[in-house]
């Protein structure tokens, strides 16, 4: 157990933040697979753009390698192309 406050100050924020981090991946994972089950290509391109800002961010924040963010954004732009 921790022994002084400040180290019991980083595990409570920690945990707030590791709960914020789950939840916005977990959306953004979400909204892929609504993107990837689009039928219809208007559709899909419309949500696109805000796909890209929320895989973005993730990136931005290092939840996700900047790496796969662009891997994600470069198969989801070959998908809906191909719609």
């Amino acid at each position: 157990m921790a022994n002084h406050k400040s180290a019991l100050k980083r595990i409570r924020s920690n945990e707030a933040k590791r709960l914020r981090n789950r939840y916005q991946l977990k959306t953004t994972r979400t909204y892929i697979k609504r993107l990837r089950t689009a039928e219809n290509k208007e559709e899909a391109e419309k949500m696109l753009p805000e796909v890209f800002s929320m895989i973005d961010k993730l990136a931005k924040r290092n939840i996700i390698h900047k790496n796969k963010a662009a891997n994600n954004k470069s198969k989801l732009a070959k998908h809906v192309a191909s719609l």
